[in-house]
């Protein structure tokens, strides 16, 4: 009988910047999410550094007293990787490195490494690729010696990994040549969503982690990879779903994120264009996590950004099971009430009230609320439907309780 391999995590250390933008509160916040992010590349983080600055260090982004902490740190616990919440620029990323002798990272070339893991196709991986080389063009001074040192981990999967490639002819080329790639897939995508007919396009987005493709799974009883990490799908999965006799496609979307790199906003935009090109979009998001409101205003400036914000969209508030608020006892005269002590009852009192019909609470993993989820699904597909094809008013009844 074979023994299961155990996971080794990497040894790494966060760095977060409190400044005019961020406070220790907002930092916090983004220090929790950067170790999840952590977890889910394969790392373990023991410690994390934050430093109050109003103006960053030019040639370090953190202070000298700071940098020396981190580095007497790093020595003593082998520390493989220091990954800093706030963007890099190259020279930044040299001089740390040089100070701190270890593998340096930023918000987003820790997120480009998940999805070089996470990319199962062709063609999200030639779309992780295009973006990883883009990222690491203005890096290259310094870079290849320390990958020649040591190879492998957090931020080293991808290009540069088996060879080194100082000459940045050799990458721009690469990088053209990804980009005649992707546009020849693109144009077979095209065609391939040209060819799905005149059915109803509804498109899941979401926060990362939110519960996509957990609702995927249950709406359309397919199996489509699901689990606790961030980023766990990457390839848009499309699916042929039915409720009462309404069929419609239904799409499965990367999740999104703050700080999104640039670069995979653009590497990713032919798989963003399920999204473009949706009637409606299913808008989930995780009730249970306690910045649910923030990571809706990041979803939303996404779609902005691509031209689809003002598109059909029902918001469906999941892990309605997991969902808990603070209470104040009866007694306590001094705590003031914030959201956080707001029940799910309470929140459907507030902004959410203005958006009627178009927001539902759910559980997708309990299954809870599901038939209200399929009923008020099927009225808007139907509605679509029925506005695109007038004549097939009687195939598609206005209740679906008539099936």
């Amino acid at each position: 009988m074979l023994e299961k391999k155990s996971i080794e995590y990497e040894n790494v250390v966060l760095i977060g910047v409190i400044n005019r933008v961020q406070d220790e509160g907002k930092v916090t916040e983004y220090l929790d999410e950067l170790e999840f992010l952590t977890y889910t590349a394969g790392g373990e983080v023991l410690k994390r550094f934050v430093q109050k600055m109003e103006v960053p260090n030019p040639k370090t982004l953190i202070g000298s007293g700071k940098m020396q902490e981190v580095a007497d740190y790093v020595g003593e616990h082998e520390i493989g990787t220091v990954v800093f919440d706030d963007e890099l620029s190259p020279a930044q990323q040299r001089n740390i490195e040089k100070q701190l002798r270890c593998k340096i990272l930023d918000r987003t070339g820790l997120i480009l490494d998940i999805f070089a893991q996470r990319a199962q196709t062709s063609y999200s991986r030639t779309q992780v690729e295009l973006a990883q080389y883009e990222y690491l063009l203005p890096r290259l001074t310094g870079l290849w010696t320390h990958l020649e040192r040591q190879k492998g981990g957090i931020g080293m999967r991808g290009p540069g990994e088996t060879e080194i490639e100082t000459d940045r002819r050799i990458v721009r080329d690469r990088i053209s040549l990804l980009k005649k790639k992707l546009l020849k897939i693109d144009r077979q995508m095209e065609t391939q969503r040209g060819n799905r007919g005149a059915l109803v396009r509804v498109a899941l987005v979401g926060y990362t982690n939110v519960g996509k493709s957990t609702l995927m799974n249950v709406i359309s009883k397919s199996q489509v990879f699901a689990e606790n990490k961030l980023f766990a799908t990457l390839d848009t999965t499309v699916r042929k779903v039915v409720i009462g006799n309404l069929p419609f496609l239904l799409s499965d979307t990367v999740g999104f994120i703050r700080k999104l790199p640039t670069q995979l906003v653009e590497s990713f935009k032919s798989t963003l264009d399920e999204v473009r090109e949706a009637d409606l979009l299913l808008h989930i998001i995780d009730i249970s996590h306690p910045q649910f409101e923030e990571h809706i205003d990041s979803v939303n400036q996404i779609l902005d950004e691509i031209k689809s914000g003002d598109k059909r969209t029902i918001m469906v508030f999941n892990k309605i099971d997991q969902y808990e608020h603070k209470t104040i006892d009866s007694d306590d005269l001094l705590t003031e009430r914030t959201s956080e002590h707001f029940t799910i009852d309470e929140w459907k009192n507030t902004w959410m009230q203005r958006m009627g019909n178009n927001v539902l609470f759910i559980s997708a993993l309990n299954r809870e609320n599901l038939d209200e989820f399929r009923k008020r699904v099927y009225d808007e597909v139907r509605d679509i439907h029925v506005t695109r094809f007038p004549y097939n008013n009687f195939l598609y009844p206005e209740n679906l309780d008539q099936y």
